[in-house]
């Protein structure tokens, strides 16, 4: 996989803003209040960034939290 740099990725910026406010975020979340689409994409590459970030599903929804900023 080739991930973009979060440095000169508007969508990779936005939803690293959005994860770093802390607590959790569904999927829906953050499709709506960064404006993306393809979020574990974005997590994934975020990921090869160095972010730390977990994964859990709760019921019928993903979550996703920001745990480690390198």
């Amino acid at each position: 996989m080739h991930a973009a740099s979060i440095d000169k990725s508007e969508r990779l910026a936005r939803v690293y803003k959005l994860l770093s406010q802390g607590g959790e975020f569904s999927t829906l979340d953050i499709i709506k209040e960064a404006n993306v689409c393809a979020v574990n994409s974005i997590v994934a590459e975020l990921r090869q960034n160095g972010f730390e970030i977990d994964c859990q599903r709760r019921g019928d929804k993903w979550v996703y939290r920001l745990n480690k900023i390198l």
